[in-house]
């Protein structure tokens, strides 16, 4: 199986980091341009509407839809409570009666003389939205949301699971290293474990079991990773599984070991709270699995003069990591970019690129077939 990957993988020790808190309805924004936030600093709120159930009121009591609004004791827009009496009716001069009692707490939101149906809506739910990385509110977007901007360690994967976390980075595997359940004991609990060239199936299930809040490793098997979700994964956006843990894949699928620049980069800030989400999407509008590490100091200003967006491309001595087969996975510095097309085995004319790999082999490659790593 290979996976094909927009450019423009980050590993960067230093850079600014800027993060889009919306809501997905209109809301309320909490916070104003200037303010400072930690990453547990509520930024913006909603409400989302509640589910409707629409019940057959008047077939249950036996009415002509018609005769609904008068039945009903309540008016639309008003609370019902689990067990109260919504509508009833009697008929032969009050000897025989019907009602309906609500089965659930909510609100009375329909009530249709056609249909004969009444719709009781779940309150609406509360949603919260979270700064995520420490920083700085740097702008506002009424009743929308906000962009919360730090200088930042910054390190992306290519593959995760799970939504946003927070915790301690804490190495416990070198990057050649399997992480085994082994590794992981009581004193992981809450942290973000770092290294390995592949975590194993008992190992996310024994992090699970020790609380530990994420794991950044180079490798995971693909049937390994569907017995440990239940299911088999497909190319949608992941993030949103119901696990106890984020997992962030830096390298590929199988065994393969942690970038050392990306383990070296990791190491040097165990210890820190860092923010992790695992949400990937490998279609278009391409969402990579990241790991951020805000620092306190940094000028932003100089950052942003400085920033380094890779504009002019790859050119000789560039890092790149190869996206698809026969060498996903595998990474190295551009040797040459010959500039006249060169023919595949489909018969397909491309640019292509010749690679060492950090092996000392030298491949070569269509230059589609690799992403500039950002250090």
């Amino acid at each position: 199986m290979s996976y094909a990957y927009t450019p423009g993988l980050k590993v960067k020790r230093v850079t600014i980091v800027r993060k889009a808190r919306i809501l997905p309805i209109e809301g309320k924004v909490l916070v104003k341009e200037g303010d400072v936030v930690s990453y547990d600093t509520v930024v913006a709120q909603t409400h989302i509407p509640g589910d409707v159930e629409m019940i057959p009121v008047a077939a249950i009591l036996g009415i002509d839809p018609r005769e609904l609004p008068r039945a009903v004791l309540k008016k639309e827009g008003d609370a019902v409570k689990e067990g109260e009496i919504v509508a009833k009716t009697s008929s032969f001069f009050g000897l025989f009666k019907s009602e309906y009692k609500s089965k659930k707490d909510g609100m009375l939101s329909l009530i249709s003389k056609v249909t004969g149906m009444v719709g009781i809506q779940d309150f609406p739910q509360p949603l919260e939205r979270y700064a995520y990385i420490s920083g700085t509110v740097v702008e506002v977007m009424p009743k929308s949301g906000v962009v919360v901007e730090t200088p930042a360690s910054f390190v992306q994967g290519i593959f995760g699971i799970g939504g946003e976390r927070h915790g301690e980075l804490m190495t416990i595997a070198k990057p050649n290293e399997v992480l085994t359940e082994d590794l992981v004991g009581s004193e992981c609990a809450g942290k973000i474990l770092v290294g390995g060239s592949l975590v194993t199936l008992e190992a996310l299930k024994r992090a699970e079991e020790m609380k530990v809040t994420g794991i950044v490793t180079g490798g995971i098997n693909s049937d390994e990773l569907t017995s440990y979700l239940g299911y088999e994964m497909g190319v949608a956006i992941t993030g949103h599984e119901d696990i106890g843990l984020t997992c962030v894949i830096t390298e590929g699928f199988d065994e393969m070991a942690m970038a050392n620049h990306t383990y070296t980069l990791l190491k040097s800030l165990e210890g820190k709270l860092a923010s992790i989400n695992g949400a990937t999407q490998i279609r278009a509008g391409v969402i990579r699995p990241e790991i951020v590490v805000a620092l306190k100091g940094s000028k932003v200003e100089e950052l942003r003069k400085d920033e380094d967006v890779l504009a002019e491309g790859m050119y000789p001595g560039t890092r790149v990591r190869i996206i698809r087969q026969p060498y996903f996975g595998g990474v190295g510095t551009v040797k040459l970019l010959p500039a006249e097309l060169q023919q595949l085995e489909t018969e397909s004319w491309v640019r292509v690129m010749s690679v060492k790999l950090d092996d000392g082999s030298v491949v070569t490659i269509p230059r589609a077939n690799a992403e500039i790593m950002e250090e």
